[in-house]
């Protein structure tokens, strides 16, 4: 992949980067693959792809995670849900570095069915994976603000095609109260036409990091509604695969009702993706327990950590672990 100064996106003048040799997968409907054809047209899709009981029960690892900090919090007693008795997160519930290389987040990104999910749309298993985090959004939560919205998309305005698909594996049933993933359906296929009209908008800003981040106001979006885009709340059973395409405008929202939000972060794409500055930056972040963004294969780079250590051990790699780390090439 052509080597570019990436962080030029984000400080002074827009630049465009090369796509990618899948720039153009979901550019030929109709598909075959209800994947595919869902993330062509929606922008979206929901895939089966864990058993529920083992999906509740990484829930329940996620719990033993929040109260091996030995903060308070009891997963019994909606008073201990509070900041005061957890881990530092963001947005209600969004947990990082700490939990990066949790033994159950590398098994969830191991399941068969997550693989298999991202398999499909690439049309390969050779695939390396990001280090992202997870979120248990408590409900009933009486200590936060009240949300904000915070419509974005995490792909440069400067890229041009299919760039990656992000992903959610979803751990509890979630509803349309239940908080979770927002998305304006249908705008992630004409999010290209919209920065064609509008080009002195393609500047980057407020990243978090270079080059793939977008924030839009309210003002910005109005142009989509007018071409039918929709804000949908994405709803999912326990072990159910989120998947959406980088340029659909999206956000999440804590619970409402009376059910609790968990969920991991995964993002999967073709290990050939990775050129050699990005993987050996990649093997360094495995190395040490750090981080990527939600892309897994470009733009790599080290995201800040918190204080602290990680509360049970990593598990032994497997095979398909390092594969998946972008450690262990698949041709040997």
């Amino acid at each position: 992949m052509p080597s570019i100064d990436l962080a030029l996106a984000q400080h002074g003048d827009p630049v465009a980067l090369p796509p990618h040799k899948y720039a153009d997968l979901l550019d030929h409907t109709p598909y075959k693959s209800p994947i595919k054809q869902a993330l062509a047209t929606d922008g979206f899709v929901v895939v089966p792809a864990i058993p529920e009981h083992r999906a509740l029960a990484y829930a329940d690892r996620a719990y033993d995670w929040l109260e091996a900090f030995q903060l308070g919090f009891d997963r019994r007693d909606e008073a201990t849900w509070t900041n005061a008795h957890l881990p530092v997160h963001v947005k209600g519930g969004m947990f990082a570095s700490r939990v990066y290389h949790e033994d159950f987040l590398w098994a969830i990104r191991c399941e068969q069915g997550v693989v298999d999910g991202f398999a499909e749309l690439w049309g390969t298993d050779k695939l390396t994976t990001s280090f992202d985090g997870a979120a248990v959004m408590l409900c009933h939560r009486k200590d936060l603000p009240p949300a904000q919205k915070w419509e974005h998309m995490d792909q440069s305005p400067n890229r041009r095609g299919f760039f990656c698909a992000q992903g959610i594996v979803n751990l509890l049933p979630n509803g349309p109260d239940d908080g979770g993933l927002m998305v304006l359906k249908g705008s992630g296929a004409i999010m290209e036409k919209y920065f064609e009209q509008h080009p002195e908008q393609k500047a980057n800003h407020s990243s978090w990091g270079p080059a793939d981040w977008y924030g839009y106001t309210e003002e910005q979006q109005e142009w989509f509604y007018e071409r039918g885009c929709e804000w949908i709340k994405v709803c999912a059973n326990p072990g159910d695969l989120i998947l959406w395409d980088s340029r659909t405008l999206h956000y999440n929202r804590p619970p409402s009702g009376d059910r609790t939000r968990i969920c991991t972060y995964v993002c999967m794409a073709p290990d050939e993706l990775l050129n050699a500055k990005d993987r050996a930056v990649k093997q360094k972040l495995f190395a040490d327990k750090g981080a990527t963004t939600h892309n897994p294969f470009e733009n790599i780079f080290a995201r800040p950590t918190e204080d602290g250590e990680l509360k049970f051990p990593v598990v032994e790699p497997s095979a398909r672990m390092l594969q998946l780390a972008g450690v262990r090439p698949y041709d040997v």
